[in-house]
């Protein structure tokens, strides 16, 4: 298969440049030189970008704290879903060594219960004692976002790969406005303990459904199981409501979001 280079585009002409370079190279010499070749070709390929890799969007998938603890035998890192669970291990590793620092500048000859004041006492008020000390942060889990590939339902590789997707976003802390959500293919699904229905609810918000999952007639097909009993089955047109913005703020910005719930 003969390629005619099209002239109008930059990659065309590019080609045709080079067919010309090499062409006057061969009137001069009668032949195309290694060292004259390279010279041409290395000015020709400065004018290319050959970088693969775009800029892709970063999607904050979570939070975990990230604790590390080091002496003169090592420095760990550990990974933990809450700042409790964090600092309990932590409380653990100190009162392992508490023998280090008992009966000393007041220290008491046993550890306290609370983690929080002995993990104070054992390393002091900077967090460091002589060669061993800890740090304690909280940092987003991240990934890279790049364009959504086709979904079709009917396809069980296209359900996997977006299934694969799915981020559980969760709170940070009792103090966090938010609530534990699944993200499916722009489907946020909460599920929650409601102390004013006084019941478990999921909620299903569907305003940021991926446009590949809409109906014709713009409703998103749901069925919702309990157990082995299917409780609803149907469609649900995309919505908004204003009483879940503060909610979804944390996931969504300022998007409303439309809402099956079930009880």
């Amino acid at each position: 298969m003969r390629i005619t280079p099209d002239a109008a585009t930059p990659e065309g002409a590019a080609i045709l440049e080079l067919a010309e370079l090499m062409d006057n190279l061969q009137l001069r010499t009668g032949e195309w030189p290694g060292a004259d070749t390279a010279d041409i070709l290395s000015e020709w390929f400065s004018h290319f970008n050959f970088a693969t890799s775009k800029d892709v969007a970063v999607q904050v998938t979570g939070r975990a704290w990230v604790l590390r603890q080091w002496d003169r035998h090592g420095d760990d890192i550990t990974l933990w879903a809450d700042h409790a669970s964090a600092l309990a291990s932590l409380a653990q590793h100190v009162r392992g060594s508490w023998d280090n620092v008992s009966d000393q500048d007041g220290v008491p000859y046993r550890p306290p219960a609370d983690d929080q004041t002995a993990v104070d006492l054992y390393y002091g008020n900077d967090r460091h004692r002589s060669d061993e000390g800890y740090t304690l942060y909280t940092d987003d889990i991240s990934r890279h976002i790049r364009t959504p590939t086709p979904l079709d339902l009917t396809d069980p590789e296209d359900c996997a790969k977006a299934n694969s997707a799915a981020v559980f976003h969760p709170m940070t802390g009792p103090e966090d406005e938010g609530l534990p959500c699944i993200e499916l293919a722009g489907i946020l699904v909460f599920a929650y303990l409601d102390p004013d229905k006084r019941a478990v609810r999921v909620s299903i918000h569907l305003d940021t459904t991926h446009e590949q999952l809409l109906r014709p007639d713009g409703t998103v097909p749901l069925q919702v199981e309990v157990a082995d009993a299917t409780v609803f089955s149907t469609s649900a047109a995309r919505a908004s409501t204003q009483a879940w913005r503060q909610r979804l703020r944390r996931l969504t910005g300022n998007v409303d979001g439309g809402i099956a719930s079930f009880h």
